[in-house]
């Protein structure tokens, strides 16, 4: 793999990883504030973030020792109104900044898996922010969120809410690799 597009995976694979630990924290604490729905979110959106990381790593399977992983990571927890905010603006820098530019790299050097992987979480970030966009205009107001299920695709991290479709819109994968978070 070249090494630019090595270093964006190694980088995109810790973020995804923090991203992970941070919602799952970000879930504790709406769960403590009586927040069942933006809990459930929270949960849900860690486990697309687990599946992202794991599909960057699986692309890195060429490496052996210890890397450097440099990533944008919000730092500051409080309570789930700011938790929410802290959540979209990392989706934001994902979408924004750091996806294009890695898809582009990616393509550039013509890594295939590299830009798969990419690409599949950047189609994501996409609805997790819209979906935390949602949660903060209800806290902020004092409610909790209203949600149907949420689905996250085991094989891509696509998440959506509403019902599983028939097939993943972006990997494809057929129904029953959605997991529901009710």
């Amino acid at each position: 793999m070249r090494k630019m597009t090595e270093q964006n995976m190694i980088n995109a694979f810790g973020g995804e990883s923090q991203a992970h630990m941070r919602y799952l924290h970000f879930a504790n604490q709406a769960e403590e504030e009586n927040f069942t729905n933006v809990t459930r979110l929270f949960r849900a959106i860690a486990h697309a973030e687990y599946v992202h990381a794991g599909d960057h790593y699986k692309v890195l399977k060429h490496l052996n020792g210890g890397f450097v992983a440099n990533s944008m990571a919000a730092f500051g927890p409080g309570d789930t109104l700011k938790n929410l905010q802290l959540a979209i603006d990392g989706e934001t820098f994902e979408i924004e900044e750091m996806y294009p530019v890695y898809i582009e790299v990616a393509k550039f050097q013509e890594e295939k898996n590299a830009q798969r992987s990419f690409e599949w979480s950047y189609a994501s970030e996409k609805l997790h922010r819209q979906l935390f966009e949602k949660a903060l205009e209800a806290v902020n107001s004092g409610n909790d969120v209203e949600l149907g299920d949420i689905q996250v695709c085991e094989v891509c991290g696509y998440t959506l809410e509403g019902e599983a479709p028939d097939r993943c819109p972006v990997c494809n994968a057929v129904k029953e690799k959605f997991t529901a978070f009710r």
